[in-house]
């Protein structure tokens, strides 16, 4: 089956907000098999909503709507859906009875227009709202499936799962498993890494083979269609074995696992302790590492330390070393690494010191970075030549450091 995705709303086309839902319908839709063709984007407007309505269904099997559900005049979604199939709006009594009964606990009528989200096409599928008013509603007009769904993402989010994407599985195949698994590459661009699964990819039906580049890494999303979810998991397995033999030294992790994650999970499985000290990171190693749960037992702390006084007092680095090489240098990198770790008392003590920018510092570019890493007395260092903004370069200086303990 192939899908369009159709987002409704003037915010999106002023570029008041971001259209995410679009990027997470398209990574669930994909991870059942289902192969979007199309994006569009319509603003509040009557005339071009039914004409994209009308030229998504000679396209698509199924046509997902998201946004212009709520109460008020602009929202025009469900309107426009009844024009095209000519059928009537008519009241969803479950959402009129939730939004009376909410309206009631805060000892306030209820606004007419606020109905507006209770109704849906005569004859026609409707999905409860959990996490907020408007109901979905599954709609067949000739030979597509309309599926529309709120526009807040916490709302379209929790529908998707919770019923739409069910509803989509048992109507795809009722005897038949979807199941996905993402894989997690760094240090390698996606062009290259397509390049180097090209033949995988080419004889591959069943599963499917998807590389996606995202924010510094590359996710290969493979899915398969099987009777059962065992049967699945083998085909899954057997071309991941078959992956990993051609790439696997890009490989760091599977489905919802993080370059940090992984660091915090392999040191705890080793039994061993880290600790940072950030110049031109600033402290977002140290973020990274304790927004995962479990950090406590591995992280044991951070200096961030960002100019030259307090790389001397707090870390006690030479002054000879900034004198004669700079702190953008192998050599305050190194010795920053091994303050570090000396300071703390962990096993492994992690530095970054380099110019992101906009600006050169000590005469070096934006983007030279140097990342220091200590281990029980023996020190490597790592020269990183990154491009981007200031923020992009500090963020990939953070994954190359979780990157270069995992593969010290």
């Amino acid at each position: 089956m192939n899908a369009e995705i159709i987002a409704v709303g003037s915010e999106l086309l002023l570029g008041q907000i971001a259209n995410t839902n679009g990027k997470y319908l398209s990574e669930e839709l994909a991870g059942i098999g289902m192969n979007v063709y199309r994006h569009t984007v319509v603003g509040d407007n009557e005339t071009r909503l039914l004409e994209a309505f009308r030229e998504a269904s000679e396209r698509a099997d199924v046509v997902v709507v998201t946004g212009g559900l709520g109460p008020t005049q602009d929202d025009i979604t469900k309107d426009m859906l009844a024009r095209l199939t000519e059928r009537p709006l008519i009241i969803h009594e479950p959402t009129l009875q939730k939004m009376t009964a909410y309206f009631e606990g805060k000892e306030k009528s209820m606004p007419e227009n606020n109905k507006k989200q209770a109704l849906y096409t005569e004859g026609s599928d409707v999905f409860y709202n959990e996490a907020g008013f408007a109901c979905g509603v599954a709609e067949v007009w000739e030979r597509s499936l309309f599926l529309l769904l709120p526009g807040p993402p916490r709302e379209l989010k929790h529908m998707f799962e919770s019923s739409m994407k069910p509803y989509l599985l048992n109507r795809m195949d009722e005897h038949a498993v979807v199941h996905s698994r993402v894989l997690r590459f760094f240090g390698i661009g996606e062009s290259s890494l397509e390049e180097q699964l090209s033949d995988i990819i080419e004889k591959q039906t069943n599963p499917t083979i998807a590389p996606l580049a995202s924010d510094g890494e590359v996710t290969v999303r493979l899915t398969a269609k099987a009777p059962d979810r065992q049967k699945a998991e083998e085909m899954l397995d057997n071309i991941e074995e078959e992956i990993t033999r051609t790439a696997g030294s890009y490989l760091y992790g599977r489905d919802q696992e993080t370059l940090p994650s992984r660091v915090v999970t392999e040191l705890g499985r080793s039994n061993e302790t880290i600790a940072a000290a950030e110049s031109v990171t600033g402290g977002w190693f140290s973020k990274a590492l304790v927004d995962i749960s479990g950090a406590s037992t591995v992280f044991e702390g951070a200096s961030t330390v960002y100019t030259e006084k307090a790389k001397t007092n707090v870390l006690g680095i030479e002054q000879s070393i900034l004198d004669d090489f700079g702190a953008v240098s192998r050599e305050c990198a190194e010795q920053m690494a091994e303050k570090v770790r000396v300071l703390y008392g962990t096993t492994i003590g992690i530095s970054f010191t380099g110019s992101a920018g906009p600006g050169t510092l000590e005469g070096k570019e934006p983007g030279t970075v140097w990342i220091g890493i200590s281990v029980n007395g023996t020190t490597e260092s790592h020269l990183l030549q990154l491009s981007g903004s200031r923020e992009h370069i500090r963020r990939m200086a953070v994954y190359y450091g979780c990157w270069h303990v995992l593969n010290r």
